[in-house]
């Protein structure tokens, strides 16, 4: 382990709300080791933003790591050519032209679909009601995994996520992530087949035609899974829960001050879907005074770094008119997140903006939740219109 000072935590404290806990870490102990995460976290904007492309040193090469044994060998755990061949290979499938020309016509159809059938109710739960079966509808299309449901997609997603970051080893976390792993790959090899006899921009169809084998194939599709569900998921309900229970920044959405691009964007800061990044030290080195050996886990803390008080001013309010540039939500090295683009466009171009136009007296109907450190997002949005 590195010679960082320590830091105690109570874990589920910490999935509560980790903000105050991490603050005092970057006052006191921006680089801490914390024993019941058995990991050293890094918690300053400034260093995870230099430290992440040091590849050489913090590494995503973990094996037997808990994403590998869960989802298998991925691009997120590999470095250097490894990682940018299945980089390019993903490319055609999400670029931004692909999202602007393929994925965004469904995703405005999908969004209009679930408030046509929401409109009677008065009201829901903007979590598993609107959010998760849009982002849902979203990703069965663009994986190509059209043979299976929204809420399939939602189970298998959070249940091989919350394997991914069961660091405390509940045997049931693992059981859950292991079975979901397995129905993923049941439903790939189902639609393979269909989609070789006709190729579309999905992902799977876009990866098998260049001749990735099956088995990165798979490992690659469930991280994409992970990922491409949690955090528009959470990003559509935690971003109008924001706007609800912050009038005056809604007011700058409607005066024209800001978009929603901008909206998405200060919400990703305040609440970074994705709050850690993990990384492997793969030689010794020592940063601002701590030395890391050979195997240490590192968590950059990206949560922490998007509230940083020596970056953002008034860090902990969610501010419209403020600059974002320097916030890294989505990473900032070689790993940035490579489903952004279409995240943005079906938070910010449609789920967001076209309900809040079909109801236009969204208000909350009760206390909003939120929990996780790893991952960030409302488990209950309860709204009326």
């Amino acid at each position: 382990m590195s010679d960082a000072p320590i830091t105690h935590i109570d874990p589920a404290a910490f999935a509560v709300d980790p903000y105050p806990e991490l603050a005092q870490m970057r006052r006191t102990a921006p680089i801490t080791y914390v024993p019941e995460l058995n990991a050293t976290l890094i918690t300053r904007r400034a260093d995870i933003h230099r430290e992440e492309k040091r590849i050489h040193v913090f590494s995503s090469v973990q094996p037997g790591g808990l994403m590998e044994k869960i989802m298998g060998l991925n691009m997120m755990r590999q470095d250097g050519d490894g990682h940018m061949a299945e980089r390019r290979a993903l490319f055609p499938a999400l670029s931004p032209r692909t999202v602007a020309d393929h994925w965004a016509p469904q995703f405005k159809q999908i969004v209009a679909a679930r408030l046509d059938a929401l409109a009677p109710q008065g009201g829901c739960d903007l979590v598993t009601e609107f959010a998760m079966p849009v982002s849902g509808a979203a990703l069965c299309a663009m994986t190509g995994l059209t043979n299976i449901s929204p809420a399939q997609m939602d189970r298998a997603s959070q249940e091989m996520l919350d394997a991914v970051a069961n660091y405390i080893a509940d045997p049931e976390v693992d059981r859950k992530g292991f079975a979901q792993a397995a129905f993923v790959d049941e439903a790939i090899d189902a639609r393979l087949a269909v989609l070789r006899a006709t190729p579309d921009p999905s992902i799977l169809s876009v990866l098998d035609r260049a001749g990735m084998p099956r088995p990165s194939i798979g490992a690659n599709v469930k991280v994409i899974i992970g990922g491409g569900q949690n955090e528009p998921r959470d990003a559509i309900a935690g971003l109008l829960w924001a706007l609800l229970s912050n009038p005056d920044q809604r007011a700058h959405l409607e005066d024209g001050t800001v978009n929603y691009v901008s909206a998405f964007t200060e919400y990703a800061r305040f609440v970074a879907p994705i709050q850690m990044i993990p990384r492997m030290v793969a030689s010794k080195d020592t940063v601002e005074g701590v030395t890391f050996e050979v195997g240490d886990r590192v968590f950059l803390m990206v949560g922490s770094a998007c509230r940083d008080e020596e970056v953002f001013e008034n860090a902990d309010q969610f501010d419209l008119t403020r600059d974002t540039s320097a916030a890294i939500p989505f990473g900032a090295g070689p790993h940035f997140c490579a489903g952004a683009a279409a995240a943005r466009t079906l938070v910010a171009e449609y789920a967001v903006p076209m309900i809040l136009a079909r109801f236009p007296a969204l208000a909350l109907a009760g206390p909003v939740p939120f929990r996780g450190w790893a991952f960030r997002g409302p488990t209950h949005v309860p709204v009326t219109w």
